[in-house]
């Protein structure tokens, strides 16, 4: 059961990592939670690039020890559910505030 919530958490954060460090690359400023207000205001590259590193860190903290495996089916619908969930979550969040940010 432990296992099962370590790969619904590592799809989050890996999912998470994705937007920040892509537009920090990019050389764009993005949302994030050190930002002000948090998750809405934009911060800079570098903190975005910082921000997606860690997210990344973070699930393979979470997947590594737990002999994660995608050939299994209960790891990888576990997973698979999270990611979509995250990028549903982040897909409605980041568009709302971009938009407010650019309504043209």
């Amino acid at each position: 059961m432990l296992s099962l919530l370590a790969y619904f958490f590592g799809a989050v954060f890996a999912v998470n990592a994705v937007p920040h460090f892509v537009a920090g690359v990019q050389g764009r400023v993005f949302p994030s939670p050190f930002a002000s207000p948090p998750g809405i205001g934009m911060s800079r590259p570098m903190v975005n690039v910082a921000w997606g590193t860690t997210n990344a860190v973070i699930a393979w903290a979470l997947l590594a020890p737990t002999g994660f495996d995608p050939g299994r089916l209960f790891d990888a619908v576990t997973f698979i559910i999270g990611a979509i969930l995250m990028a549903l979550f982040l897909g409605w969040h980041f568009g709302r505030v971009m938009a407010e940010r650019d309504p043209g």
